[in-house]
């Protein structure tokens, strides 16, 4: 997984980048969790959700949103770092201009950017949520949701309250032409601390089904 270093809407940004093994392959982008909370691209769920979108063959990007580690500018309450978001996408669709589709993957406030890439970028063919924080920002923007993805969340989470992601759940499910999956990991808290392999096995499970040929969900 080579370091690359490119161009974001306030300086350079810095990723790990895994090019896709064919011309046509998919692509995938990892967001991590807050950066003022410490999050970087090398949170180990953000690291994991790369790692199983590489072994599925996908052209797969984690970076540090402005002002971590190596990428150049200063925090932006979200705003800057959506359009980080939108550039990283761009830099990756730029070696797979042909890709068949796009995913998009984040944690906690890396979902929350994600989801709202979602709303910008229609070539975003599914999503994977992990922890939304619902309790903590404004969720509306999804009217309507326009893909189908999952959202995974800790039972025991003391930082994102899962009847606030509930919610945000049962609200998407009301919209047609979607399907959204929900699966709470029993004991598990906001960091999955002793449950990555649930946590795993439950975004594992959905893209197996999502990737099939045959997958109800295109």
């Amino acid at each position: 997984m080579p370091d690359v270093i490119f161009t974001g809407p306030e300086g350079r940004l810095e990723g790990r980048f895994s090019p896709g093994p064919r011309d046509r392959a998919p692509v995938a982008m990892i967001l991590h969790p807050h950066p003022q909370a410490g999050g970087t691209m090398n949170d180990r769920i953000t690291q994991a959700m790369y790692k199983t979108f590489v072994k599925r063959g996908f052209a797969t990007l984690r970076f540090n949103f402005r002002g971590v580690g190596r990428s150049q500018g200063t925090f932006d309450n979200g705003i800057g770092e959506l359009s980080d978001a939108a550039a990283a996408l761009d830099w990756v669709q730029s070696f797979h201009p042909e890709a068949q589709t796009t995913w998009i993957a984040g944690y906690s406030f890396g979902a929350w950017i994600g989801m709202q890439l979602l709303m910008r970028r229609p070539e975003i063919r599914g999503f994977i949520s992990v922890s939304p924080p619902a309790n903590m920002y404004d969720f509306n923007f999804l009217a309507p949701c326009p893909s189908s993805g999952i959202i995974v969340q800790g039972v025991n989470d003391e930082v994102v309250t899962p009847s606030a992601v509930q919610k945000l759940v049962d609200k998407l499910r009301t919209q047609k032409h979607i399907t959204i999956h929900h699966d709470e990991i029993p004991r598990a808290n906001h960091f999955y601390e002793n449950e990555m392999d649930l946590l795993m096995g439950s975004i594992d499970n959905y893209l197996d089904m999502r990737l099939a040929p045959d997958s109800p969900i295109k």
